[in-house]
């Protein structure tokens, strides 16, 4: 192999800026244990592969400059795993000759006008839309005085398993966190079986192994769950606790849209809290 040549000089460059950028993460910085001794700082190749789920063989290659190509979909995890900021994230994908894909971008909404009418009938309802891959594509407005206004999470942040692990502020709205978080995720696992090889969502397993311990934890478990209408409480940091049964409607046109509904019970006075909370939210 020439490493005189221009592209062999760029993929030499780009794993050595992958290894300077794998030897200044500790194991603590991603959520991993590194509790035993390492002869070597920073991460091990085994453990960026597992974060940005690819295999171990193949990064390898990439940190040593072989003629080997990397798709936009895993440059981004590669950056992910890495903890890039936007500089060195544009770095890695012009070394490749990528282009840098929009940061922050808001899912897509393709939601049929019907679920959109139902959506806006329920005026007393907590509700929103979700994609195929759980992204909150439209709410109404008892969904944001409940949840907060979803129109200031961007990209990833809008997906509600994303906003479940990665959400502190959405966490601590859950009373049950501990006993939600893992039927949510075999839910959603459960469903999307079929996209597991999906760019998008490889790249938000991606992201919630390297920022949640509690994701990775329960991912690496492989539960599935069937859907399971349950009942929500909620610890609203205005009008306290309210209680909600959850439920969830799916679209017969393929798309893989759903309706999520939130019904007011009676207990904790959910239905009076949740017409103050509207009546204080009118605009």
């Amino acid at each position: 192999m020439d490493m005189s040549r221009p592209d062999a000089a760029k993929r030499r460059e780009f794993g050595a800026f992958l290894r300077s950028r794998r030897t200044r993460l500790t194991p603590k910085d991603v959520g991993l244990n590194g509790s035993f001794r390492r002869r070597t700082p920073g991460l091990r190749r085994e453990e960026v592969a597992l974060l940005a789920g690819v295999g171990v063989t193949w990064y390898t290659w990439l940190e040593q400059g072989r003629d080997v190509r990397a798709s936009g979909e895993v440059l981004s995890a590669l950056a992910e795993a890495l903890q890039l900021n936007r500089a060195e994230r544009q770095y890695l994908f012009h070394l490749t000759g990528h282009q840098t894909p929009e940061t922050g971008r808001t899912p897509k909404p393709e939601v049929a006008q019907p679920l959109q009418r139902m959506l806006r009938t329920l005026s007393d309802q907590p509700a929103y839309i979700l994609g195929r891959r759980w992204d909150v594509l439209c709410w109404n407005r008892a969904a944001e005085v409940v949840f907060g206004d979803y129109s200031k999470l961007v990209g990833d942040e809008r997906n509600s398993i994303y906003m479940l692990f990665g959400n502190l502020d959405h966490r601590h709205l859950l009373v049950d966190w501990h006993d939600l978080a893992p039927i949510a995720l075999g839910m959603f696992r459960a469903e999307n079986a079929g996209h597991a090889g999906d760019p998008e969502y490889r790249r938000l397993i991606g992201t919630l192994m390297t920022c949640s311990p509690e994701f990775r934890h329960f991912w690496q478990k492989h539960e599935v769950s069937p859907y399971t209408p349950i009942n929500k409480r909620i610890n609203h940091p205005r009008a306290g606790r309210m209680v909600f049964e959850y439920n969830s409607l799916t679209a017969d046109d393929q798309s893989g849209a759903k309706l999520v509904i939130y019904t007011p019970r009676g207990e904790e006075d959910t239905q009076e809290k949740m017409r103050d909370l509207l009546r204080g939210s009118s605009r």
